[in-house]
């Protein structure tokens, strides 16, 4: 029965064409807004999600169980013992959602150049594997990275501004050390980091990481975190499940943490600007409905002794609601097409070319993440598919009214003209 009902409400959009393209223009645009609206939220979070865990943090770190949120030198992967670095490496590794993991040791200590002295925090990272995992390592504005087993040092600006301190400058590090002395030394600046951060760019130091073990008095298997990188951040839990059976299978006792434990503001933001997605898609395709109900309500006001016609020669009244409503859906069957012939070019060509504003405005931060000012855009299959089951839903309610008004005409009446 659908059949003829279908192909009467497709020929029906030709009786007043100007009419039909101007309604179906409009809800192809209330398709591309929710989809453009929607990437460019979504642009924003998973902008702040890269960088937050990007900058620094790594997508997932592996603890020692007590290690956080004191952050104690003593908690190291394995306690006192230690564990086989490398082999917790590998096994990491290992996981097809791993890019690369680094390990790393951290202190609190004092930094002095001359009569200048500022607290600070000791980072120790291996050389050849942290540039894999954050932004700190390609941050160096001036000079290099700490070289390995090398007495130097790498200070963010901030630091060295607040030290006097440029490349070839010696500081003196002081920090209380594992086995209860006091460490000390006399290092070498070899870089200077930026990374937009005034928390990150005032306060660490970054050294290689068997030199600062070295003055922590720290074996070479004690070491605070290994933090990884995925390709994809949402893939991270599922990761951390996996990656938390294997360190359980090789010995220590660890805790395997996601960024979305690690940082839950962000993944709060995340969950805040998915759920006001759908509320940008019910307001866009709630106002939709006005003017797809004002177009049916004309066209069946046109079609009125059609219909009474129709109702006169044995025709149902739901079989003539049937064809308001099939033409409301073809109606919002070609606005699809419409949007999704507009929306596709725009937004894969926004994605890969986001305009940068920072002519407008500089970088900023967001829960402690720095967002630059890139207009990023990014598009989910799952948005454009609701956004689709969104329109022909909004165009079959706009059309029960007037396909009800259109069954309960009599015929008799409007034929004879009264």
């Amino acid at each position: 029965m659908n059949g003829p009902w279908w192909r009467i409400g497709w020929r029906n959009l030709g009786r007043n064409r100007r009419r039909t393209l101007i309604t179906g223009a409009g809800l192809a645009f209330g398709y591309f807004a929710v989809v453009l609206m929607v990437g460019l939220m979504d642009g924003l979070t998973v902008e702040m999600v890269e960088n937050g865990t990007g900058i620094l943090t790594g997508q997932l770190q592996v603890h020692a169980p007590d290690y956080r949120p004191e952050r104690s030198l003593y908690e190291t992967i394995g306690g006192r013992e230690g564990t086989d670095v490398e082999t917790l490496l590998l096994a990491m590794r290992e996981d097809p959602a791993i890019v690369a993991a680094t390990p790393r040791v951290f202190a609190g200590g004092l930094l002095s150049s001359g009569e200048a002295t500022t607290a600070g925090i000791l980072m120790g990272a291996h050389p050849d594997y942290e540039a894999s995992v954050s932004r700190l390592a390609h941050g160096i504005v001036r000079g290099r990275l700490p070289g390995r087993g090398a007495r130097e040092v790498g200070v963010g600006v901030e630091l060295a501004r607040q030290l006097g301190v440029d490349l070839g400058d010696d500081v003196v590090v002081v920090a209380p050390a594992a086995d209860g002395s006091m460490g000390n030394d006399l290092f070498t600046i070899s870089g200077v980091f930026r990374t937009g951060m005034i928390e990150l760019d005032g306060s660490y130091a970054l050294f290689d990481l068997a030199t600062l073990q070295t003055l922590l008095a720290l074996s070479p298997g004690r070491v605070h975190e290994i933090a990884a990188t995925t390709a994809d951040p949402w893939a991270a839990p599922d990761a951390a499940r996996r990656i938390r059976e294997r360190v359980s299978g090789l010995g220590p006792s660890a805790e395997v943490a996601p960024w979305t434990e690690l940082r839950p503001e962000m993944q709060d933001y995340v969950r805040l600007v998915r759920t006001w997605n759908w509320v940008v898609l019910a307001i866009v395709f709630g106002i939709a409905i006005f003017g797809v109900a004002n177009t049916m309500l004309m066209a069946t006001f046109e079609r009125r002794r059609e219909f009474a016609v129709l109702l006169a020669l044995g025709t149902t009244p739901p079989a003539v609601m049937l064809t308001v409503v099939w033409e409301a859906l073809a109606l919002g069957l070609m606005s699809i097409v419409g949007g999704v012939v507009v929306s596709v070019p725009i937004l894969v060509w926004w994605h890969n070319a986001p305009p940068d504003m920072s002519w407008a405005y500089g970088d900023f931060t967001m829960f402690g993440a720095l967002v630059r000012p890139v207009l990023r855009v990014e598009y989910r299959p799952i948005i454009a598919l609701w956004a689709s089951g969104a329109l022909l839903l909004t165009a079959a309610l706009a059309a029960l009214y007037p396909a009800a008004r259109a069954a309960r005409i009599p015929p008799a009446d409007t034929l004879s003209g009264l």
